[in-house]
């Protein structure tokens, strides 16, 4: 037979363990959802700069004396 100290004991410890518990689940979400937001403004970063990049690049053809290296 427990004592009433043991089991009050025993719940605190019950309590710690399952508050954290808790916490790491929601580090481990917090950084699922962190790293997914990442990706997204990385993805979204590139998009812009490839567009930025087509409309900066010059339009060059084979006619041209640039593209040919002819003199």
């Amino acid at each position: 037979m427990t004592s009433h100290i043991e089991n009050e004991i025993q719940q605190r410890i019950a309590r710690v363990r399952a508050e954290a518990e808790r916490k790491r689940q929601e580090r481990q979400e917090l950084a699922r959802r962190r790293a997914a937001g990442l990706a997204k403004r990385h993805a979204r970063k590139l998009r812009r700069l490839a567009e930025k990049g087509r409309e900066l690049a010059p339009t060059l053809d084979n006619t041209t004396f640039a593209a040919s290296g002819a003199m």
